[in-house]
């Protein structure tokens, strides 16, 4: 390991490792400065103190405003990732067609919805769906939000995919043209999957950014947690506590989202096998007793009779 690392780069002699070391060191020292500062100055202000906090330890703050608003933002993120999943292959397909007006149009619609802001998308969507009726008021919020994130995210995976697809080597898709396969086998048996495996980080990369946005959806009124939050905080005077709690709960979301793709992506690689030894069977000697035997060139040779 050492000679691999040692080609890209030279190895730090004693002086250098010895300049890290203080570097190192004085870099932990800043950071912890900073931290004493910032504590002291959040103390001075009365923003440690328990009154700000103890309000999180009593269930009516998470049944009357933080789960009501998790609830919302995990609805929202996980209808919109659903969606954009769905839409992100369907363009990402299309502009790998081998009919020009169906790459042209895909493209045309992937570079337009990417260019437009999420917000713009939201406000836009509740605008219509209030205007035409399409969804009843108590679903406006919600429907405008999943649209504005499914229609931007699903742009951003399909030239995740694309690239995925386009990233695999010409000899996949040789050897299946060679075998008879129509494009659509291909891709749906071959390209496909390699792709989404290959690209699965970027992929959980592009759910996490739809998580968080949903927090946008507080400018259309929609209940997430965010929101919830700052209702919380409006009501215990405690914004900076309240702010702190929301945005653990969102680390929290995040590191489970990211988890679970790293231990999908190890699954998919290895085909949900496990690297386990063969059981040992034991044999009995004295079942093999005028049984056929293998010589040294492989030839079964039939039990001899005794003389």
């Amino acid at each position: 390991m050492t000679q691999q690392a040692s080609v890209l780069f030279d190895a730090p002699g004693p002086r250098a490792r010895l300049r890290n070391r203080l570097i190192a060191i004085v870099f932990g020292i800043v950071l912890v400065a900073i931290a004493v500062y910032v504590i002291n100055v959040l103390a001075d202000n009365g923003q440690l103190e328990a009154a700000k906090w103890s309000p999180f330890l009593d269930h009516f703050t998470w049944t009357t405003y933080l789960l009501p608003g998790l609830k919302g933002t995990l609805l929202a993120a996980s209808l919109s990732i659903v969606f954009a999943l769905i839409l992100g292959a369907v363009l990402g397909i299309g502009r790998l067609s081998d009919h020009r007006w169906v790459r042209w149009l895909s493209g045309a619609f992937v570079e337009f919805f990417r260019a437009i802001p999420v917000l713009i998308l939201m406000i836009f969507a509740y605008q219509a769906f209030a205007q035409y009726g399409i969804f009843p008021s108590s679903q406006l919020a919600l429907a405008a939000v999943v649209v504005g994130l499914t229609l931007y995210n699903g742009s951003v995976i399909a030239e995740i995919l694309r690239a995925g697809i386009l990233s695999l080597p010409k000899g996949q898709t040789e050897a299946a043209s060679a075998l008879g396969m129509r494009k659509s086998q291909m891709m749906r048996l071959i390209l496909l999957p390699q792709a989404i495996t290959t690209m699965l980080p970027a992929l959980v990369s592009q759910m996490v950014v739809a998580l968080k946005d949903s927090a946008l959806g507080y400018q259309i009124g929609y209940v997430e947690l965010i929101r919830s939050g700052q209702q919380a905080a409006s009501y215990y005077r405690n914004f900076f506590a309240a702010l702190v709690v929301v945005g653990v709960i969102m680390v929290v979301i995040n590191f489970a989202l990211t988890s679970f793709a790293t231990w999908l992506e190890k699954r998919l690689r290895t085909g949900g096998k496990k690297g386990r030894r063969p059981d040992v069977v034991p044999i009995d000697t004295n079942e093999l007793d005028g049984a056929p035997g293998i010589d040294d060139f492989g030839t079964t040779m039939e039990p001899q009779p005794p003389r």
